[in-house]
């Protein structure tokens, strides 16, 4: 499989750009194109510029972004400068740092789509038992002797309910 920077150069050179064209278009300088191009990641001083400069050649040059991204990660992973990040502090790594690493790498919209799918499942889920439970219920049970009254309120009508007893 080709290296990314024989597929940055070809993908050009098919597309016959010149280096100052594709310059003038990302606004990424002559010479970190042709560094790219050649694979001398050395002369970056940290593996973010290479991401972003390949990411924004592969999508001028119409590659595919997401494989040349997945090709760069392993060719940087192979060189001693870019392996791994430096550590932005000498003390140690706790819980929360490599649970904040861990929450960075998370894909928030394909997160919260899932999310808003498990809420609209609960919600369901609560207006069904809801509903279960005002059916189940039977609304004359809880009902206690009472009087009628006439609606006609001149009238002075009331009669009294008979006791449970008497009901049959």
């Amino acid at each position: 499989m080709p290296t990314v920077a024989e597929q940055l150069r070809q993908a050009r050179e098919a597309k016959k750009l010149t280096v100052h064209q594709v310059a003038d278009i990302t606004k990424i300088r002559t010479d970190h194109i042709r560094a790219l191009e050649e694979g001398r990641y050395e002369v970056f001083s940290a593996p973010v510029y290479i991401r972003g400069f390949v990411r924004t050649l592969s999508g001028v040059l119409k590659l595919d972004v997401k494989q040349m991204m997945a090709t760069l990660d392993g060719e940087l992973g192979k060189t001693e400068k870019f392996s791994e990040p430096p550590p932005l502090s000498n003390e140690p790594r706790g819980v929360l740092d490599f649970l904040m690493l861990q929450l960075s790498k998370v894909d928030w919209r394909r997160s919260l789509i899932g999310l808003g799918v498990l809420a609209a499942l609960a919600l369901v889920a609560l207006i069904a038992v809801v509903v279960r439970h005002h059916q189940a219920r039977d609304p004359l049970a809880e009902l206690k002797p009472g009087y009628y009254q006439s609606t006609n309120r001149n009238s002075g009508e009331t009669l009294a309910v008979p006791p449970p007893a008497a009901r049959h």
